[in-house]
């Protein structure tokens, strides 16, 4: 659904679906409750201010009565952000596609508590392209290459390709080495490598983490290898993988290493969840996005991407 709003200093207006009956007898009403922990004065002055519209970008009145609109518009207030400091590379751009070297901690799109810093809102700033967006996404700790649309006229081309799976994405992980590894018959769960991984990826409304459920019909593929082993440069053994996902479900690569036994180095959620804590820069995920490779769809022509970024823990030796 189109935006009646502008993007507004890059960031993009929030849509707000609102409830055609209930208890609420108008739509600020019910925006008071559904943000009760907003000031009920701020709130209504910018419905006097007419900064809530609907689908025409026409203002709502704070006595516009629930069910005259299914959606509203308006811009969040944008709170003080630490800077993330590390900078996202650009490895391409022309009028329609724009790809960058997305660094680890790096959201791609805003998200909770990031707004300005985040790869989207960054890129719109720096290149003043107010269209862009992003045509697939990476996890904010996951390190590698994203592609951004840059002309909505085109932009359905290019989503297409991952919708229809005409994209060959290649990933690097690095685990701890599993004690039972052997490099004369390398395996990881049992299974041979390299190994079609295949399961079943849930997501459920309101937890953060996918999960796996083995009784369902599996979803998600991922062809795993080894790339290397040895000792990486803080002095930890380790096991270095090249990940072909042939879907794309969330956190996919991160549920399947675990899945195995190898865990990548800096997760924090999987196997196991551990507690939140502030981020910690010299400790980012092992994850990294190294490549993507389709035919444009404008030209025919064969495209590829490769990231100029490596991971601090791979072997080596």
């Amino acid at each position: 659904m189109p935006s009646p709003l502008p993007v507004r200093d890059g960031v993009g207006p929030t849509r707000l679906q609102v409830p055609t009956s209930g208890p609420w007898k108008t739509i600020a009403e019910y925006t008071l409750a559904r943000f009760d922990h907003l000031d009920p004065d701020e709130m209504h002055r910018r419905f006097d201010a007419g900064e809530i519209v609907d689908r025409d970008g026409q203002p709502i009145s704070r006595h516009t009565a629930l069910g005259a609109h299914p959606f509203v518009w308006y811009y969040r207030d944008l709170p003080a952000e630490e800077p993330i400091p590390f900078r996202e590379e650009i490895l391409h751009i022309d009028d329609d596609l724009v790809v960058i070297d997305k660094p680890h901690f790096l959201p791609t799109t805003p998200g909770g508590r990031y707004l300005r810093e985040s790869a989207l809102v960054r890129l719109r700033l720096r290149l003043d392209i107010p269209d862009l967006t992003p045509i697939h996404r990476l996890d904010r700790a996951t390190a590698g290459v994203v592609m951004f649309s840059a002309r909505p006229e085109t932009r359905g081309a290019y989503q297409t390709l991952f919708e229809k799976r005409q994209v060959t994405k290649v990933y690097e992980a690095v685990s701890a080495q599993p004690p039972e590894w052997e490099p004369g018959a390398p395996a990881l769960g049992g299974r041979s490598l390299p190994v079609l991984y295949r399961n079943h990826i849930a997501v459920h409304r309101g937890e953060l983490r996918a999960v796996v459920d083995d009784v369902r019909e599996p979803n998600a593929e991922t062809l795993i290898d080894v790339c290397g082993t040895g000792v990486s440069a803080s002095g930890h053994a380790v096991l270095h993988t090249i990940l072909r996902p042939l879907t794309g479900r969330m956190h996919q690569l991160r549920v399947h290493l675990a899945a195995l036994g190898a865990g990548i180095l800096g997760d924090r959620w999987y196997p196991e969840l551990l507690p939140e804590s502030p981020d910690d820069y010299s400790q980012p995920l092992q994850l990294l996005a190294r490549e993507v490779e389709f035919a444009d769809p404008l030209t025919g022509v064969p495209r590829r991407f490769v990231t100029r970024r490596t991971l601090d823990e791979a072997p080596i030796s």
